[in-house]
């Protein structure tokens, strides 16, 4: 055996007596193998990146320039910065004849509900966004390969037409939840739900029982003013926009054009009812003493008063700062509504959350005041504000609405391109729940040792 402190040489080389004297020549060829293999590689990924992204990508990330939004060649690209350099996800959306239960929340109990009834309103984007999601290229048919799961249900809508009352979707949604083996493989971790009101998941009374644990996509983050907790986990939900009309939304020419700063009337305006909010009375009571500054005008639910759609765009867009109070809850549709007639938003709802927050700098494109302090101060604030800096949070808001209207997600820029880019960051693969075991072999299984396979509804619930 060779000491280990022998000073014989070693031979490690099977072959180093052929070996050719590394001279300068070999050395700077080598560098420039190195450097090519570099740059090549940089252009690969590169061009890989792209020809796999939806594009053009988005990115409106925080930066040091003055107006804290980047573009690349004119186009608004999205962060890589934990969303990956492309959209690379499978959703799997649930049949309304796949589960017994689910054309009820549909369409509610005897199906008189039309769909095209629940695409008005708030609750618009529980429609479209189910539809779209259904022609995404994203969809996939197959569960096995599906790294997420689409619920579909019109229950805001469903519930406001009579379709169904509180009690029956909650019952119902407990029966489709009985039938869904891949709910019940995760605990819910990966299936979506959309709740677009006020009311968010509070809607289905047992939520905190059945889908605490899924992706909840809503408007409205914060209902601790009423309930003892929320529905919105900060960790697993996602804020979506408000469903601002078709006719305003739509490329071209919407319904009701923007007016130029110099032939607005009024420095701010506030559209909607009372409702005994603090925050709107405040408002209401403002524009009596500044009628010239501050437009609140007393609107009705129906009736010769009541504003139809134009009259009230063409209201909106009569004033520099469109203000957006809280309502029942922290949320309000004005806010994304002004980015349409132009007006800068001014949010009054000190709850509030806002959509792809890590990617649109609202600083930017929007003010947000302090509820407490509506008064003559807040007017003097708004009209110091000059004409060129207005325009600026306006030109900068034109840029990022495109992110609040609910189109294709093959559409260069949608709501749903950002939802799914945000749902990317969700993605985890979870096979644990209160009913998943696993054995040695790798093998998933219910409490009676049944193989995940094999799993057959009704299943056993919490």
């Amino acid at each position: 055996m060779a000491s280990l402190t022998s000073n014989k040489p070693r031979n490690f080389g099977a072959y180093s007596h052929y070996a050719t004297p590394c001279t300068r020549t070999h050395q700077i060829g080598a560098l420039f193998l190195v450097v090519s293999t570099f740059f090549v590689t940089r252009l690969f990924d590169q061009w890989f990146s792209e020809s796999n992204s939806v594009t053009p990508v988005i990115d409106l990330r925080r930066t040091s320039s003055s107006y804290g939004i980047t573009t690349y060649n004119g186009i608004l690209r999205w962060p890589e910065r934990g969303y990956g350099s492309h959209l690379s996800l499978k959703i799997y959306v649930y049949d309304e004849n796949e589960i017994d239960g689910l054309k009820e929340l549909l369409y509610g109990r005897d199906g008189s509900v039309k769909t095209t009834a629940c695409l008005k309103g708030q609750w618009g984007s529980q429609v479209k966004i189910h539809k779209l999601l259904l022609e995404s290229k994203f969809r996939t048919i197959k569960k096995d390969e599906a790294d997420l799961f689409f619920v579909p249900a019109y229950v805001k809508c469903v519930r406001m037409l009579g379709g169904l009352n509180d009690k029956e979707i909650n019952q119902t949604y407990v029966k489709v939840f009985s039938q869904m083996p891949y709910f019940r493989r995760s605990g819910g971790r990966d299936h979506i739900f959309v709740f677009p009101s006020g009311a968010g998941a509070h809607l289905f009374r047992s939520w905190s029982t059945f889908i605490n644990r899924s992706i909840i996509l809503t408007p409205e983050a914060d209902r601790t003013d009423k309930k003892d907790t929320t529905a919105f986990n900060t960790w697993k939900d996602i804020i979506i926009p408000g469903n601002v009309d078709d006719a305003m939304t739509k490329n071209g020419q919407p319904d009701v054009q923007p007016l130029p700063l110099s032939k607005r009337k009024y420095l701010a305006n506030y559209l909607g009812r009372a409702q005994g909010k603090a925050g709107r009375l405040k408002l209401i009571d403002l524009s009596k003493q500044y009628p010239d500054k501050l437009e609140c005008p007393d609107l009705k639910f129906s009736g010769t008063e009541k504003f139809g759609r134009t009259t009230y765009f063409e209201h909106l867009r009569n004033a520099k700062f469109c203000l957006a109070p809280r309502g029942e809850s922290s949320w309000t549709l004005r806010f994304y509504e002004s980015f349409f007639v132009e007006c800068v938003p001014v949010l009054l709802s000190d709850h509030a959350e806002l959509p792809f927050q890590n990617v649109i700098d609202y600083a930017q494109v929007s003010i947000k005041w302090p509820s407490t302090r509506i008064g003559a101060e807040f007017l003097d604030y708004l009209a110091s504000i000059s004409d060129k800096d207005i325009e600026g949070m306006i030109a900068r808001g034109r840029e990022i609405r495109c992110l609040f209207v609910y189109g294709p997600d093959s559409a260069p820029c949608s709501a749903v391109k950002g939802i799914l880019w945000e749902l990317q960051r969700k993605v985890r693969h979870f096979q644990q729940s209160t009913e998943t075991f696993w054995l040695h072999n790798g093998s998933f299984v219910n409490r009676e040792l049944v193989q995940f396979s094999s799993w057959r509804p009704p299943m056993p619930l919490p």
